[in-house]
């Protein structure tokens, strides 16, 4: 039985989630409150295995309770919001960087035709993040700043740094605190377009989109089908489309099956660059469960193009990164920090438009 504590300040809101919960055999609802403050005595006296958080709460609210979990007491946190308005999206957002694992809409009650999809996703979300082993790191540095492990040598991307075109990025679960550690690390002109694969509940890539750029002090913008990339700004995958790349450059969107049983997957970006691009290409897989992307990284890295993934030290899940590393994928494996370095010394002074010729 997985045990789940619920913190909801509504109480009809409050009762359908544990009715929500509690039919399904696997789960426990061990206690059901209506503030950070109670959920935190709550924890106090018995943990959990994954809680169930509000954003909007009495008192504390339930980022800050997050936060305070995350330093004290580490228990996985799925936050849950009742609008993807861009504002709530926004705060919602802010959740991850306190150290939530996820983030969901919350069902709008059985009469609401949308109801059996989001309670089956909080479901299953709560599930996989029970399986997640949180510990006390989100208000210190995620790690020394030192590669763990180098394979390339310094010249490998020095010789990157004169035809690097395009960079690509794919992550998961603990994904939106790492993009933001290396986008706002980055020169704000940056000579080559970020194409990344964020698996996120749906509704909520229009707003990490918003919440990226106001971090970091890039252009961050939703992939739009047929549109070539530009130095300097970053691109996003919209919901459930897989994004890659064509042969002009151009970004191509599809509903083609899930990868991983995930759409947009990670996978069929980099493999598409990985032809398009070969060697002028910069792949890094970053944080999450799994195995998206690692063997397409490999393809990449096949081809001659830089590839990173990040170390274990910083992941929230060392999933999908240590699928890459296992294969020999990663070139390069380091923190977020250090990845933005890297990045920075990988591509050329004078950007490209990623519409250009095959190195």
């Amino acid at each position: 039985m997985i045990s789940v504590l619920v913190v909801e300040d509504s109480r009809v809101t409050r009762d359908y989630l544990v009715f929500v919960l509690e039919s399904d055999p696997a789960i426990e609802v061990v206690g059901a409150v209506d503030s950070g403050e109670a959920a935190l005595e709550f924890i106090a006296r018995r943990r959990p295995d994954v809680i169930l958080m509000d954003i909007h709460l009495p008192g504390i609210d339930g980022i800050e309770t997050t936060r305070r979990l995350m330093t004290t007491t580490p228990v996985p946190v799925v936050m849950c919001t009742s609008s993807l308005g861009s504002n709530e999206v926004h705060t919602a957002l802010r959740g991850l960087e306190a150290g939530a694992l996820a983030l969901l809409k919350k069902p709008r009650g059985l009469a609401d035709p949308e109801s059996a999809r989001e309670s089956a996703a909080i479901v299953s979300s709560l599930k996989l993040m029970s399986e997640i082993r949180v510990v006390r790191r989100w208000h210190r540095p995620s790690s020394s700043g030192q590669t763990l492990a180098v394979v390339a040598q310094d010249n490998q991307v020095d010789r990157a740094a004169h035809d690097a075109a395009v960079v690509v990025i794919g992550a998961s679960t603990g994904g939106p605190p790492a993009l933001v550690q290396i986008l706002s690390a980055l020169p704000r002109d940056f000579p080559v377009p970020i194409l990344i694969v964020q698996h996120i509940s749906a509704g909520f890539a229009a707003g990490l989109c918003t919440w990226l750029a106001a971090a970091s002090g890039l252009p961050v913008n939703m992939a739009c089908a047929g549109q070539v990339p530009l130095p300097g700004h970053v691109y996003v995958a919209p919901d459930d489309h897989h994004m890659r790349v064509g042969p002009r450059g151009e970004l191509q969107l599809a509903q083609d099956p899930p990868q991983h049983g995930l759409r947009p997957a990670i996978g069929p970006l980099f493999k598409s660059v990985a032809q398009r691009y070969g060697r002028r290409a910069i792949g890094v897989l970053l944080t999450g469960m799994g195995r998206d992307g690692a063997d397409e990284l490999k393809e990449m890295a096949d081809m001659g193009a830089l590839t990173m993934a990040q170390d274990e030290a910083s992941c929230v899940v060392f999933g999908m990164p240590a699928e890459a590393i296992r294969l020999g994928a990663a070139r390069h494996v380091a923190s977020p920090t250090k990845i933005a370095e890297l990045l920075s010394a990988a591509v050329p002074a004078v950007g490209k438009i990623a519409g250009g010729t095959h190195g």
